[in-house]
């Protein structure tokens, strides 16, 4: 019998959720690189070494896409998620180097019902994706909007 769905209710502020391990390959920084992002230090390692990146980097928006899937991976689509109003914040601290092995977490910071659709709650969270040498190298935090288990109390039903 398939586990139920993480709700609304789920997201206790403090509760963590762990993201990857996600080991990024030459391989993939390039072909992300030549497809949405054709800079030369995301093409070369020689380019990405005479840059400030200090060798071929991935793109932040591949850092970006790669941490959206380990959210999926890690709770998004074990859960009811009617998707995101929006990021608030996205910085890339670091550069994610080819062979870097990338892990994090995302925390609940707060939860509310919304008025305006008492069978939605928003979820904010913060997330922090770190290399393999403990180096922050994303940080971001966004609100997504979850069905509620529950609205009972509102006359509506989930």
């Amino acid at each position: 019998m398939p586990s139920p769905k993480l709700h609304f209710e789920d997201f206790r502020v403090g509760r963590a959720f762990e993201l990857g391990p996600k080991t990024v390959s030459a391989s993939e920084i390039i072909e992300f690189a030549q497809e949405f992002d054709p800079q030369p230090m995301h093409l070369s390692e020689e380019a990405g070494k005479a840059s400030i990146l200090g060798g071929l980097s991935a793109s932040g928006w591949h850092t970006s896409s790669m941490f959206m899937r380990m959210m999926i991976d890690s709770y998004l689509l074990d859960s009811v998620s009617e998707g995101a109003p929006g990021i608030d914040l996205m910085e890339w601290k670091k550069p994610v180097l080819a062979g870097d092995t990338l892990k994090g977490r995302s925390t609940v910071e707060s939860a509310r019902p919304m008025r305006s659709r008492p069978h939605i709650g928003i979820v904010t969270l913060n997330h922090e994706l770190e290399n393999q040498r403990g180096e922050i190298v994303l940080r971001s935090r966004n609100s997504i909007m979850f069905r509620r288990r529950d609205t009972s109390e509102t006359g509506d039903a989930a």
